[in-house]
């Protein structure tokens, strides 16, 4: 498929962008979940991560709540922040994507680099238990409306709430659930984003306290109904406490006999060592199951924690060398690193070529550049 390419006043004559950026995120998300066998989205916790998840061609980015809590506050995830503050950190990594999708358009063009078109990615961010009662998941709901978000789930907790897979949580009512659903969905509307996507999430399975008398898979199936009943959801997302299949394809079958197009969206979660699990379920087997929105909440934070802990290591023991080593790999003529030049992917380039179009005569020329990286 090839990709339309416009012009837009924030480049320079001559450069474009694909057409997209101009779509709804949300229109552009239920395309994809209406288009493809499922969607994919690695979880972050700040713009870099994100603009990483889009340099690489991933069709939708999950803004995660647990890895917020590391990322903002270094914490874990028991509503320690507050709606406004993750809802200015989705915002912000929505900005940074139309940002970073102009400083790839615009390459190094003294360098040679040539402009590369990346589609901006639609953004679903984690809206907890929406940080109080209906009218907190008003003003949450509005903000990240109103940042061009393309999608949100709500979870049924009972607040503060906490990870879905720790210890002690309680839910409350259905109806008070049907309420916050039905509330995101009518900002949504009100704000003339009708394609806004709303998620249900239940932690029904594990959860220790619940007005029913039904407990287990038994209770997030009904809940999933009530859910699905009330027609605020898009989407249901059942938190399951481990990896097993059985329950996954129950839960997926049961729901379905009610309501056979519905769609879920699933936690492939780091909590679960899958490296243990002798047959993990597969995303194309969740795809077939009708678990078309898929996300790794964690993946961000266990990567960098990962690779940022191996440089350390390596400084503790080689010093300077370990960082010789690390360019070395990020500068491997076989790999694709777009963090290599920093210089690039945080857009210096950009910004010289439009400072220069606009008149910002201060940000100087791409010579007296040269000339000072050569004293």
């Amino acid at each position: 498929m090839t990709t339309r390419l416009a012009e837009t006043p924030l480049l320079p004559p001559g450069f474009t962008v694909p057409a997209s950026r101009w779509t709804d995120p949300a229109k552009r998300l239920r395309e994809l979940l209406d288009g493809e066998p499922f969607v994919f989205a690695p979880g972050v916790y700040d713009p870099h991560g994100a603009e990483l998840v889009m340099y690489h061609r991933f069709p939708a980015v999950y803004f995660s709540g647990y890895s917020f809590a590391i990322g903002h506050l270094g914490t874990t995830d028991m509503d320690l922040y507050s709606g406004p503050e993750i809802a200015d950190g989705a915002r912000r990594t929505v900005s940074a994507l139309r940002k970073f999708q102009l400083t790839m358009a615009t390459g190094d063009p003294e360098k040679g680099v040539p402009p590369t078109h990346l589609e901006i990615p639609p953004v679903v961010a984690d809206m907890d238990g929406g940080y109080g009662n209906l009218f907190n998941v008003q003003r949450t709901a509005e903000l990240y409306v109103n940042a061009g978000v393309a999608g949100a789930h709500i979870e049924d907790q009972v607040l503060p709430k906490r990870c879905g897979h720790i210890a002690g949580k309680a839910l409350i009512s259905a109806d008070e659930m049907v309420g916050k659903l039905r509330m995101a969905r009518a900002v949504a509307d009100d704000l003339g984003r009708a394609d806004f996507v709303v998620i249900a999430r239940t932690d029904a399975v594990s959860a220790v306290d619940a007005p029913e008398k039904t407990r287990g898979l038994d209770l997030a199936i009904e809940r999933a109904l009530r859910y699905l009943d009330s027609g605020a959801p898009d989407l249901v997302w059942c938190e399951f406490p481990n990896s097993d299949r059985g329950t996954t394809e129950r839960f997926a079958d049961q729901v379905r006999r009610r309501f056979p197009d519905a769609r879920f969206a699933f936690n492939w979660s780091s909590s679960f060592k899958w490296f243990n699990d002798p047959d993990p379920i597969s995303f194309a087997e969740l795809g077939d199951l009708g678990y078309k929105f898929l996300f790794i909440t964690l993946a961000a934070q266990h990567a960098m924690g990962y690779a940022f802990s191996k440089l350390l290591q390596g400084l503790q023991e080689q010093q300077e060398r370990a960082y010789v080593e690390l360019q070395k790999r990020e500068w491997a003529k076989d790999d694709d690193i777009p963090t290599k030049s920093h210089h690039l992917f945080t857009g210096v380039p950009y910004h010289q070529v439009m400072g220069n179009v606009m008149g910002a005569s201060r940000l100087g020329t791409f010579d007296q550049e040269l000339e000072e990286k050569a004293v």
